[in-house]
């Protein structure tokens, strides 16, 4: 028979971390799991321990395949799943013993394509509210993903059923591969179900592409911006201001890291210069942009304008940082 979820776990060279990520899997309340481990490459011992618990564990299929990165393992643990729902767990973290109940029991229980919970840091008050649940229809569910208030583009908190799936894979060899890819899964769901419950332990570790300095993989966000905006004008035009707003905050975003982190002036010109571009694209629905504050529209009217006096506006406030 197959199972009700599958639970895809992409792993590369996390041999300190897996275990207790496969651990919290197979402790699971809800038992009616397959277990799909994606051995991504790993250069350690990774693909050793991943055997190792599959030899002991019926539930936990292997699939060992040349480095692609995170979205390629995940694709292929789509490809090879069996179960009516989808889950995502990252190798490096570790998910609460009751996380798939209860987001299995809300989808079944309020008739919804997805079940999202949150994040938690610290054990000890993690569960407070968790019997705050609220249910969103299909535009909604959409709108909330930019506003950010009950959740965000991770498919790590979430369970899908996996029609939502259908035509979607994630996109290989970006980073962001969320950001590119949950709008779209969001679309194919009616209904969308949250609570406040924290089942899902996310771990960063140091030396990632998003923790250390700045990146500029990191500009694979505005692949991902190009076409998400591009989407939302021609099906979900009423969640366009949301979306705008929500893009602006990330040009913001790099444009700060960039200035303080990039230490190089013609890398920090060049790195600045593409955000502009994207700034320029999208300038006429930033400036009409309702959400917005004047402050942000006034950043991003002098990046559109002019790279160099955003420099100098950035080393006067350092200069006045430290007088």
């Amino acid at each position: 028979m197959k199972p009700e979820i599958s639970i895809i776990v992409p792993v590369y060279n996390v041999e300190d971390y897996l275990g207790r990520c496969l651990d919290s899997i197979l402790n699971q309340s809800f038992k009616d799991i397959e277990i799909i481990v994606v051995n991504d490459g790993s250069t350690d011992n990774s693909g050793i321990i991943c055997d190792n618990y599959s030899k002991k564990n019926s539930i936990i299929k292997v699939i060992h395949k040349k480095n692609g990165g995170l979205s390629s393992a995940r694709n292929r643990g789509l490809e090879v799943a069996q179960g009516k729902y989808i889950g995502f767990v990252d190798s490096d973290d570790w998910i609460d013993k009751y996380m798939y109940e209860k987001l299995y029991n809300l989808c079944e229980d309020r008739n919804a394509d997805i079940g999202i919970c949150n994040f938690f840091r610290n054990e000890s008050n993690r569960n407070v509210d968790d019997e705050v649940i609220t249910e969103l229809n299909n535009i909604n569910g959409i709108r909330e993903l930019f506003k950010g208030n009950l959740y965000r583009f991770s498919a790590c908190n979430k369970l899908f059923k996996k029609s939502c799936f259908t035509n979607i894979t994630f996109p290989e060899g970006r980073v962001h591969e969320d950001l590119s890819t949950t709008y779209k899964v969001f679309a194919n769901a009616d209904k969308v179900v949250h609570t406040k419950y924290r089942g899902y332990f996310y771990f960063i570790r140091e030396n990632s592409i998003l923790t250390s300095k700045y990146n500029e993989k990191r500009l694979d966000v505005f692949i991902g911006w190009t076409e998400i905006i591009d989407f939302i004008s021609k099906e979900y035009s009423e969640v366009e201001n949301q979306v705008i707003a929500c893009f602006s905050y990330a040009c913001v975003d790099n444009m700060y890291y960039i200035l303080n982190q990039v230490e190089e002036k013609g890398s920090k010109k060049r790195l600045l210069s593409v955000v502009q571009s994207y700034v320029r694209k999208n300038y006429n629905l930033i400036q009409r942009n309702s959400i917005l504050s004047l402050k942000y529209k006034l950043i991003l009217l002098i990046l559109n304008y002019n790279i160099s006096v955003v420099l100098i506006v950035n080393n006067i406030k350092k200069r006045k940082l430290y007088e």
